[in-house]
């Protein structure tokens, strides 16, 4: 297992008290793209939990880092995300500040295990699938868990953020 995937798996285990031994999936052709992750899990691609750090513009939250776990089947709508937190605007996180706030790369970022606790928000979509997957801390390593479960581990409020 990839030493990255391997220490989500840990911290999944020590802060949230999961064991998802069992359900870390690797892949050689990567996990990337939610379309790719569904390919590869042979899922659809609206099963796949995508977990997207937003970077709030203006208001009291200027420059504060929020996740979104979104359905592969969804895009992100920013103009919602800023609505909800009441920032003037939002935008894509940058990959490298992502991985100081979050300790994990864009690609692999999971929904769980950050180095800094997000403010998140949840796709109900998620809710129409038994099982959803979501990034293990690599582009190529995936996790399986009840969409209810990871709201709950994301300790996240579900809510349509999306276009």
């Amino acid at each position: 297992m990839h030493p990255r995937a391997a220490e989500f798996e840990e911290l999944a285990a020590e802060r949230h008290g999961v064991d998802v031994d069992v359900d870390v999936l690797e892949f050689d052709a990567g996990t990337e793209t939610a379309a790719a992750a569904a390919d590869a899990v042979g899922c659809e691609t609206g099963a796949v939990a995508s977990t997207i750090v937003v970077s709030l513009v203006g208001g009291d939250r200027e420059g504060a880092h929020v996740a979104a776990i979104t359905s592969g089947a969804n895009r992100l709508d920013l103009d919602a995300v800023a609505d909800f937190f009441e920032a003037d605007a939002a935008e894509m996180g940058d990959p490298e500040r992502v991985r100081e706030v979050v300790g994990w790369s864009i690609g692999g970022v999971p929904p769980i295990g950050h180095d800094a606790a997000l403010p998140t928000v949840f796709d109900p979509t998620l809710a129409e699938y038994d099982t959803v997957y979501a990034a293990a801390g690599t582009p190529s390593a995936v996790f399986a868990i009840g969409p209810d479960a990871l709201a709950d581990l994301a300790d996240a409020t579900v809510v349509d953020l999306t276009e």
